[in-house]
């Protein structure tokens, strides 16, 4: 097109996209069905109420029900009850409140509390205030005062030049002023505003009133009720532009101030549901449907999701009958479909119908990366991300359409565990509203996290339909409608984009057409021993043809007549297209679980990936599709030799944008670290590349084992990369143009494989042996060698001071009264000076989802009793900078069984403290150097299969930290290659204990004490 060319025409439909899902076609077929009469959950950062197309519904409507923050970061302790004198109230701030007269409270008793408004406020609006406040508050006074003391300062000097020991004083004074402003400069530090709060019963209801004034002035500040009763918001300012409402619990002693905590949750909202009367483009996908925003990300953990905020988040969903979860959140789990997050998901929708939509994950291309929930959980519905020719044009600026494809990090199935992981994929972009508090009316933003609320929009649209023609299907039968009718798009393959791309339309004719059949709200459980599919994956799974015992069982709904049990007769023609897989041709279902036994034989497979399905039809109504799906997917990887010097090559491969090609690989026995090098041979295109690796290893997330790089290739340019591997496993190495890229390439790359192997896994050195060793065996190449060894950390490992256990208030009582409890472990430690350190719990850390208890958290005090920070299940997001000082850790677990939880109360807990300094110890090659202390190991050439001790010295006494004694201990790493490539991808982990402190060479050689 020419330059000048100017279009008349906005792509509207491309900036939140409904044409491609069916959605705008249904719309214009049945206009009334957008949504009404259907209640989704948002479970996300929060919804601002003030954001534009929040307000009503198109039916006039309240669009938000309720705002409810299950994290606990807004709560303020409201325990105190004071009455007035003379309508004056001493606030917690230390504040003068001021009491308006026009206030009805027949008691005469307040409730007061006191809340930083740092604890709640969104951290890109904490920043930004932060920054206004010093250049306004600070900065200028600063500046001043630094300004008159440099002055005052350059006068004396002027004018003294012979100085008395009077003047020698004073100007030592005028130098420690200037200095102490200097400092303060560094020093500078904004504690934030603080709201004084109010709460009392006017004899009908609880009111609450922040003191957004920060001066006692109560007249001019809102009066609220909880949320639920009037819709009731404020803000907090102009300046903050911050929405927030409040809820009341514990007969008035817990405010709980709910704000959004990012502008991730009101945007997926606008997505599923917004509503714009003047201008119907902007619209979200059900613009008829209410929305109860549930608030799960925890403004302490930086909107981290929380055991204790999604299972409050279940409870809530449950007490308002909701139809719709949408979940736009999710982390790599270590084990599927399992733990007591999943437990509760699976309880609401099998017993309450409630359908649980969720994104699938931004960690692809590489395959097994979808998340948790939404990826790896039976009950919920898992959406890919798909992006549209006309979501390049409209929210993108590409300056050309490229052909319809999921987005390059949209994550794929299958899960480990055998099931097929992305159920059905939507759009995943959209520019669409986001809170007041970010200055901007929209944004755009793309992820998993805008395709599930695309997808759940419209599944609105379906319950809308077809609740107004009296049909209450079930969750199973929903899905089963939305798999059975999506449009598989050509060129995607199925673990990327699931069944296909969601079509509302056709999945409302669906259930409207079934509804009668007996099967029509049946669901159906998979089981493949305690899988959900057949997944063979690793050499010796593929090695002879194998045998599964598949088992099926009907699901009925909740409350299903035992006669309907009963009568359940289902003659099912089972079927898979594919000749390496055998199956029985029928299966005769009734209300138990049946086994068939199933075949797979992967000899004579072609080296890759094949997947098939088995699929079970009733015989009497094929039309209806699969009942169930049996998911089987086999991977034949590529064997590497000796004689190819464990090298694979791949010559003039040509890549279209958004092309991906994987290559699954054995290990080699011995190899440590692959190297991947790519060469571009187009002059004319820069092109960038996603170089995505990933091993699986049972009971461990994908990440455990991942290597991910977004890389940019330049025009006849080559680029280098390493990560580590582990021997004798199929690596899957995924080489990603980027989805957006223009024009076509031809690269050359290869992956080569290099092998140093360490005596040990892990690398303990006692500090009471004198000298360690190790050994390093070359196992593929030559290869250089150069060990060093680094200490970076000091861990501090506590025991509890006290453990308290108690049921948990309102808030924590799940269906037929479960009551919750949780138990509070208190730890105190000293650090020795100012530094940053990271505490843990080692038993429950780095698990969330897949935890058999509920939740964690930890909060850090100094010994004012000063909030220092917060942490949960992944303790590398929350570090600390701590000066020198005692501090104690509350640490709170939560289950609903309480004997659980007396399990726990010697559970220890670590502090690891960050060196200010890289420690190193020495290296030497043979035992005697080490006893001397010298000629330390140079660089050494291993020939392959050839093998090398070395010896390491004690850390000198002096090096020893401040502060770490008995039971303390070192970490650090053992790097053995010499090559950079090698230093990158291969560290061993290392610990050295501590001796203990009173022990000395003299005393530990003088002879034992006479008892």
């Amino acid at each position: 097109m020419a330059a000048n060319c100017i279009e008349d025409t906005f792509p509207f439909h491309g900036l939140l996209p409904k044409k491609e899902t069916g959605a705008a076609s249904f719309l214009s077929r049945y206009p009334e069905y957008d949504g009404r009469g259907v209640l989704i959950a948002i479970l996300d950062t929060g919804v601002d109420p003030g954001a534009p197309g929040m307000q009503i519904t198109s039916d006039g409507k309240p669009k938000i029900v309720d705002i409810i923050d299950t994290t606990g970061s807004g709560d303020v302790n409201m325990s105190t009850v004071v009455e007035p004198k003379d309508d004056i109230v001493l606030g917690l701030s230390g504040r003068t409140l001021k009491i308006p007269t026009t206030w009805i409270n027949p008691s005469g008793k307040y409730h007061i509390g006191v809340k930083n408004g740092y604890e709640f406020f969104p951290k890109a609006l904490r920043e930004r205030i932060q920054k206004d406040r010093r250049e306004k508050l600070w900065d200028p006074a600063h500046r001043a005062a630094l300004a008159e003391a440099c002055r005052k300062q350059e006068e004396f000097d002027s004018t003294h030049t012979t100085l008395s020991q009077m003047d020698k004083l004073f100007k030592e004074e005028l130098q420690s002023h200037t200095e102490l402003l200097t400092s303060l400069e560094k020093k500078y530090s904004d504690p934030g505003p603080v709201y004084d709060c109010v709460l009392w019963h006017d004899g009908v209801t609880w009111r609450a009133c922040v003191d957004t004034s920060e001066c006692g002035d109560l007249s001019g500040c809102t009066v609220l009720r909880s949320y639920r009763e009037g819709q009731d918001y404020a803000s907090l300012g102009s300046s903050e532009m911050l929405n927030y409402s409040v809820n009341i619990y514990d007969e008035g002693n817990t405010l709980c101030i709910v704000t959004s905590g990012g502008a991730h949750g009101t945007h997926v909202a606008s997505i599923a549901a917004g509503y714009f009367p003047e201008e119907p483009e902007r619209s979200g996908v059900a613009p008829g449907a209410q929305i109860l925003a549930i608030k799960i990300g925890d403004t302490r953990l930086s909107t981290m999701e929380t055991g204790t905020g999604l299972i409050r988040a279940m409870i809530e969903v449950i007490n308002y009958k909701c139809d719709l979860v949408n979940y736009s959140y999710g982390e790599a789990t270590h084990w599927p479909n399992s733990g007591r997050i999943c437990e509760v998901i699976n309880e609401a929708v099998l017993k309450h119908n409630v359908i649980y939509v969720s994104s699938a994950g931004n960690n692809g291309p590489c395959l097994s990366t979808v998340g948790c929930p939404g990826g790896t959980t039976s009950s919920v519905i898992g959406v890919g991300a798909y992006v549209t020719p006309d979501m390049m044009i409209a929210e993108y600026s590409l300056r050309e359409k490229l052909p319809a494809n999921q987005y390059t990090w949209s994550s794929r199935g299958p899960s480990t565990d055998g099931a097929l992981g992305v159920s059905i994929s939507a759009p995943g972009g959209a520019i669409a509203s986001v809170p007041n508090w970010t200055l901007r009316g929209t944004q755009l933003m793309n992820g998993t996290s805008m395709s599930s609320p695309n997808a759940c929009g419209g599944i609105a649209l379906v319950l809308s339909g077809v609740k107004s023609n009296g049909i209450r299907p079930t969750a199973a039968a929903v899905r089963r409608a939305l798999e059975n009718t999506a449009v598989k798009v050509e060129d995607i393959e199925v673990f990327a984009q699931g069944h296909g791309i969601i079509q509302v339309d056709k999945a409302y004719d669906y259930l409207i057409q079934h509804a009668s059949l007996p099967t029509s709200n049946l669901g159906f459980t998979v089981t493949v021993g305690n899988q959900r599919g057949i997944y063979l994956r690793d050499p010796v799974q593929i090695s002879s043809p194998s045998d599964h015992g598949v088992g099926v069982e009907p699901v009925f709904p909740e409350n299903t007549e035992n006669t309907e049990r009963i009568s359940l007769q289902l003659h099912l023609s089972l079927t898979c297209s594919a000749p390496w897989v055998q199956c029985p041709s029928h299966l005769e279902l009734m209300n138990q679980c049946r086994h068939v036994n199933v075949r797979v034989d992967p000899q004579g497979l072609r080296e890759g990936l094949h997947y098939t399905e088995i699929c079970g039809y009733d015989v009497k109504d094929r039309a209806t599709g699969p009942l169930f799906r049996v998911p089987v997917t086999v991977i034949i990887p590529t064997k590497v030799t000796e004689s190819s010097g464990y090298e694979v090559p791949f010559n003039d491969v040509h890549f279209r944008p958004g092309q991906i090609r994987r290559h699954f690989i054995t290990v080699p026995q011995g190899a440590s670290w692959a190297e991947i090098t790519l060469t571009s041979h187009s002059a004319d295109v820069s092109s960038k590349f996603v170089l995505h690796a990933v091993h699986l290893v049972k009971q461990k997330a994908y990440r455990a084992n991942e290597f991910y790089k977004f890389s940019s290739l330049p025009e006849k340019g080559a680029l280098t990369e390493v990560f580590p591997v582990l021997p004798g496993r199929t690596v899957e190495v995924c080489i990603a143009r980027w989805w957006a890229s223009l024009g076509d390439v031809t690269i050359d790359y290869s992956i080569s494989f290099h092998g140093l192997t360490c005596s040990t896994s892990q690398l303990h050195i006692h500090a009471s042996e004198g000298i360690s060793s190790f050994e390093v065996l070359s196992t593929l190449k030559y290869e250089d060698i150069s060990p060093s060894i680094n200490l970076k950390n000091w861990v501090q490992p506590l025991r509890p001071l006290s453990a308290k256990t108690r049921p948990l208030g309102s808030r924590d009582v799940l269906p037929n009264n479960r009551q919750l409890y949780e138990i509070i472990l208190t730890y105190n430690f000293h650090q020795p000076k100012s530094g940053e350190v990271t505490p843990s719990c080692p038993l429950l850390c780095e698990l969330l989802y897949e935890s058999e208890f509920d939740s964690q958290l930890w909060m850090l005090f100094d010994q004012n009793k000063r909030l220092m920070g917060s942490g949960d299940a992944y303790p590398h997001q929350y570090s600390l900078k701590l000066e020198k000082g005692d501090y104690t850790i509350r640490f709170q677990v939560r289950h609903e069984q309480i004997s659980e939880l007396d399990r726990l109360k010697d559970l220890p807990f670590v502090i690891s403290h960050r060196l200010s300094s890289t420690l190193s110890l020495d290296v030497f090659e043979t035992q005697r150097n080490a006893l001397l202390g010298k000629k330390k190991a140079n660089t050494i050439t291993l020939p392959p299969n050839c093998s090398q001790p070395f010896f390491v010295t004690s850390l000198p006494d002096d090096k020893i930290p401040k502060g770490a004694g008995p039971g303390c201990y070192l970490t650090g790493s053992l790097t053995v290659p010499k090559s950079e490539y090698g230093k990158k991808a291969v560290s061993i982990f290392l610990s050295r204990r501590m001796p203990p402190v009173c022990l000395t060479v003299s005393s530990a050689m003088s002879p034992p004490s006479s008892p």
